[in-house]
């Protein structure tokens, strides 16, 4: 079972930056796909972006050239890079990891971007 700890969420105004961390349990060179979700009120939970542990990439369209996601393969840990933040961002951020047949989830961290 992989073991998920998030960090880094919290405030901002609009077109700032924020920096959220994933730290996994195990080498995510054993996990096939790490990435990002995230969950407004009211609405389904989407992806924001994964890393395969090819490290092959992928971003919802609304994450394209404003996100980023990155990995420290010495920390067993997965970066969310966020910029140019928008109110539309709120919302409950996931860390996910995918390995075999199972998904496994974080706790959430709030993100929170003011007007």
């Amino acid at each position: 079972q992989v073991q998920l700890v998030e960090s880094g969420g919290g405030m901002v105004q609009a077109g700032g930056s924020l920096r959220l961390s994933c730290a996994a349990s195990e080498s995510i060179f054993s996990i096939n796909a790490m990435g990002w979700y995230r969950q407004a009120p009211g609405k389904q939970r989407e992806l924001v972006a994964s890393l395969t542990s090819g490290g092959w990439r992928n971003y919802g369209d609304f994450a394209k050239g404003r996100f980023t996601i990155s990995r420290d393969i010495t920390k067993n840990t997965v970066y969310l890079q966020m910029n140019s933040l928008e109110p539309e961002d709120t919302a409950v951020y996931y860390c996910n990891a995918h390995k075999q047949h199972y998904d496994y989830w974080g706790q959430g961290t709030q993100v929170t971007v003011s007007s």
